[in-house]
């Protein structure tokens, strides 16, 4: 049995937003969704969604399909999973534990995850994405037979002897962990309380040192795709993990037959459908619930948002919103929505 638990507490202070961070839009959907339907496709049980004190946007968004608790003061990672306890403790064999701001995390890789802490029975599994040196991520610190020793964030590694030998450390610890579920309730409570930047916190990576001690061993795998481990408590880490997205879906329509002209000019949501041997030109953006039929030429210059495009369309330069568009259409320069509206130029 697996239970996911997904912390989204947190108010990205950084984003200077009045909404908070997890609800701002990745691919067209607010990050916390994307999260959320990776942990659904995984968990046994609703996944558990740790939220702050009066948040109602999460709830509002995600309805009765999770379970809540409420992290009364923010006291760090350790301290949100600690809020679990109460709804998981004796219910699940294992429980994964990850972020509301991770939309690129997929759920094959959380289910890879859990396989390696089962096969292993250690009592911790993390995800590792492979890095840069200058990377802000914690280290995963191996001993010589390589197991994994510990996570060493950056900060307390400037402050090591061996600074430079762990900051050149590449494999970076995504923040996401795969626990046995009894080993984890047990020992939650014994996390030591640090002193962070930001005040008091307890650490959730202090467990992967307490499981070594105890002999118990820790499971570390690779991500394949190291956008994986990206998350956003910035406006411009937004901007980095919205394009991660974009390359994401649009990788998979050029394997389903659909030519790009230019990948990076080109927008395309995750509920979007495009049939094979059509092609996209640049500044096309196709939003919402779209299909579009095979063998189409769409752009430049278009946004089609929540519209059925059949087959064999050249469309261009156009908003086309809410409508069918019949198989055989060209249609250029205008506008059209539901009803239609006739302009100059329009075919």
């Amino acid at each position: 049995m697996i239970a996911v638990v997904l912390l989204a507490a947190g108010q990205g202070v950084r984003m200077n937003s009045s909404k908070q961070k997890i609800l701002h839009e990745v691919g067209g959907r607010p990050m916390v969704l994307h999260a959320f339907l990776a942990a659904e496709a995984v968990a046994d049980l609703p996944p558990v969604l740790v939220v702050g004190p009066g948040e109602e946007g999460v709830q509002a968004l995600i309805g009765d399909r999770a379970t809540y608790v409420v992290q009364p003061e923010a006291l760090g990672t350790g301290h949100a999973t600690r809020m679990a306890a109460g709804v998981l403790r004796g219910r699940a064999d294992q429980v994964i534990v990850s972020y509301g701001d991770m939309p690129l995390l997929r759920a094959e890789t959380m289910r890879r995850l859990a396989e390696a802490q089962r096969d292993s029975g250690a009592a911790v599994a993390l995800l590792s994405v492979p890095g840069a040196p200058d990377s802000s991520f914690g280290r995963v610190a191996r001993d010589e037979l390589g197991r994994v020793r510990e996570i060493v964030e950056v900060a307390e590694a400037r402050r090591r002897p061996e600074a430079d030998e762990l900051l050149a450390i590449t494999e970076l610890n995504a923040g996401v962990y795969c626990f046995d579920g009894d080993w984890l309730w047990a020992n939650i409570d014994d996390l030591p309380l640090r002193q962070a930047r930001r005040g008091p916190e307890y650490y959730l990576t202090d467990l992967v040192e307490m499981a070594v001690g105890q002999g118990r061993g820790v499971a570390a795998g690779m991500a394949d795709d190291p956008d994986e481990g990206l998350g956003a408590g910035t406006r411009a880490e937004m901007v980095e993990v919205e394009r991660a997205f974009r390359r994401r879906v649009n990788a998979r329509w050029l394997d389903g037959g659909v030519t790009l002209v230019e990948p990076d000019a080109i927008w395309i949501g995750p509920d979007v459908t495009i049939g094979r041997d059509t092609g996209i030109w640049p500044n096309t953006f196709l939003q919402g619930r779209t299909t579009i039929g095979e063998a189409c030429v769409i752009g430049p210059n278009v946004i089609i948002r929540d519209a059925a495009v059949g087959d064999r369309c050249r469309i261009e330069q156009l908003l086309i919103e809410g409508i069918t568009v019949p198989d055989g259409t060209t249609a250029r320069p205008g506008e059209w929505r539901s009803p239609p509206r006739r302009r100059t130029g329009e075919v």
